[in-house]
């Protein structure tokens, strides 16, 4: 199985009537509003500030009221509550959240987050168990719980009040719980519901410090936002309507920090404050503290967002980066391993691996990069004595969560999104699961041409970028999944040099040219095509400031090097077409 060439869509010129409309903004960035389905002056300047939807009260979130409720009984009653996180970024930002709201109304409240090699995913009846022996009262479940059917019937049987929160897609039957917040339930008209479990979180403790009933101190729910970006952002939920608002604001946090641990958190990841956007988050903050879950336990990440003091959160943050580093050690040797299993079936239409060997809280990654790779469905497992536990990446062809609905008489456990899951299923049950979802994927798949669509903005020539672009590129933050970054197409650039670099000599530098300007180029993970470059060829890229260059023209003034670069989505020879 070899990896797929991307169709290029470049997207069509704006009309005359859409650009009539915007004519206050520049023509690059009419353009690129355009493109985002933005066609009038009020969509746009909505757009543009990040403004959040009109019917944003977290009231208007069933299940709110009587949750309000129960929490206001259990202060006044000094009953302990539990906040019951995930293991990931989103459910342990959510947690930190929820759990430093409620000790400011002055809640008797612990953190709980299960151990993903002992107690597996959600919630566990176990742990609800020890939670009620030790006095817990209320357990408040963060970004997981609206599949837990057999778990809240437990809970409810030991005098356990479950609140569920939680962002996920639900089954048909939702949980007996005392009270689910989720806009996804049926019969919730909230009209968001994209929220990431934080998102979720964040609505409940707005609603706490609206009206708090006399309890606590007063607090502004907005210093959390923080928080709510990282989560959000690092969950990968649409970075559009109420998600865009609450990233936006929250990186005017980040970037200003207050919180000890993100300070900490910010300086052991090498960003520096002031220049820290979305992509930062994804690929910098994020990772670190995921790192924590899969490879041990996540009370690490809690605890450093919660820590107030310098040397704990530096010695914690310092912990995080290290296991990051393990964790992109122990990804790349899945990868490989799962990518020799892959090459066994090369006519699949879904990707499977599976291993004893396997890290369980790396699998996910791996599954992640060979979908990227190969665009299918990719699933990647760990298999223990008695259970296979799996976790899965798709593409918007497929929704994996469906599919594994489909096979759910099979399954012990499972849930997840349109494009990633996870399931644990009995080892004996394995083969029928793979055969299931690999017909599955045949049905839906085997007509359709399946390459992956780079969506490309404008074509342009290199003589044409403009250093004013960067600061139109710029209004288009927070980007991410829903509000993708911009990108550009070149053609006919001719190479003036190209290099490898970076770890392993995996990332391309190049010079190209269009014959009028130069600019430096950077190709991650394209180091392999060094040798093979034609002598012109087409990129699509995002334009983007080089901060070394930048900081160099500041600091010396005979340097006098253009401070951008090219950072390269996708190359191919000139000529080629779709």
């Amino acid at each position: 199985m070899q990896p797929l060439r991307k169709r290029w869509d470049v997207s069509p010129h704006i009309t005359s009537e859409v650009d009539q409309n915007l004519s206050l903004y520049s023509p690059v960035l009419r353009q690129l509003l355009f493109n985002r389905g933005i066609s009038t002056k009020e969509h746009a300047q909505a757009y543009l500030e990040a403004q959040p939807p009109a019917e944003n009260d977290p009231r208007n979130l069933l299940g709110i009221e009587p949750t309000l409720d129960r929490v206001y009984h259990a202060v006044k009653a000094g009953e302990t509550i539990v906040v019951y996180g995930d293991y990931d970024a989103d459910g342990v930002t959510a947690t930190a959240v929820l759990t430093d709201a409620l000790r400011r109304i002055g809640a008797k409240v612990r953190s709980h987050i299960p151990n993903r090699f002992d107690e597996g995913y959600g919630v566990n009846k176990k742990a609800l168990e020890a939670l009620k022996e030790e006095g817990a009262r209320v357990v408040i479940t963060v970004d997981c719980g609206i599949r837990s059917l057999e778990e809240a019937e437990f809970a409810k049987g030991i005098n356990l009040d479950l609140i569920i929160t939680d962002h996920h897609h639900p089954a048909a039957d939702l949980p007996d719980a005392l009270t689910i917040i989720n806009p996804k339930q049926p019969g919730d008209t909230y009209v968001e519901k994209e929220l990431a479990g934080v998102g979720i979180a964040y609505k409940l403790v707005t609603a706490i410090a609206q009206s708090q009933n006399g309890f606590g101190e007063r607090f502004d729910p907005e210093e959390y936002l923080d928080l709510v970006a990282l989560g959000t952002v690092a969950d990968l939920v649409p970075l559009i309507g109420e998600n865009r608002s609450l990233v936006r604001n929250g990186l005017s946090r980040i970037n200003q920090p207050q919180r000890q641990g993100l300070t900490s958190l910010i300086h052991a990841s090498g960003l520096m404050p002031g220049k820290i956007n979305s992509e930062n988050i994804g690929f910098t903050l994020g990772p670190r503290l995921n790192a924590a879950g899969r490879l041990d336990t996540a009370l690490a990440a809690l605890e450093l967002l919660l820590a107030t003091d310098v040397a704990t959160s530096a010695q914690l943050a310092q912990k995080l980066d290290n296991q990051n580093r393990e964790r992109q050690q122990l990804t790349q040797q899945i990868q490989e391993n799962a990518r020799a299993q892959v090459e066994e079936h090369r006519e699949a239409f879904l990707i499977f691996a599976v291993d004893p060997e396997y890290n369980p809280g790396v699998v996910g990654l791996a599954a992640s990069r060979l979908m990227e790779e190969f665009y299918r469905p990719a699933i990647v497992a760990f298999q223990g004595s008695e259970f296979t536990r799996g976790s899965c990446r798709s593409i918007p062809e497929f929704h994996i969560t469906q599919a594994l609905d489909e096979c759910a008489d099979l399954l012990e456990h499972h849930g997840g999104h349109a494009a990633a899951a996870g399931f644990t299923v009995r080892n004996d049950n394995l083969p029928e699961l793979i055969d299931r979802l690999q017909g599955l994927a045949h049905d839906q798949l085997g007509k359709l041409d399946l390459r992956p669509t780079t969506q490309i903005d404008i074509e342009i020539e290199l003589k044409d970028l403009k250093p004013g672009i960067l600061d139109d590129l710029e209004l288009l933050q927070p980007t991410g999944r829903g509000n993708p970054s911009a990108l550009f197409v070149s053609r006919g650039l001719k190479i003036r040099s190209a290099r490898t670099v970076g770890q392993d000599q995996a990332h391309l530098k190049m010079t190209v040219t269009d014959g009028v300007i130069t600019y430096d180029a950077i190709a991650f993970r394209q180091g392999h095509l060094k040798d093979i470059l034609p002598p012109r060829i087409d990129l699509v890229y995002s334009f983007e400031w080089d901060e070394y260059k930048r900081n160099l023209n500041r600091q010396d003034s005979f340097y006098s090097a253009p401070p951008f670069q090219l950072k390269v989505r996708d190359i191919r020879p000139t000529g080629i077409q779709d």
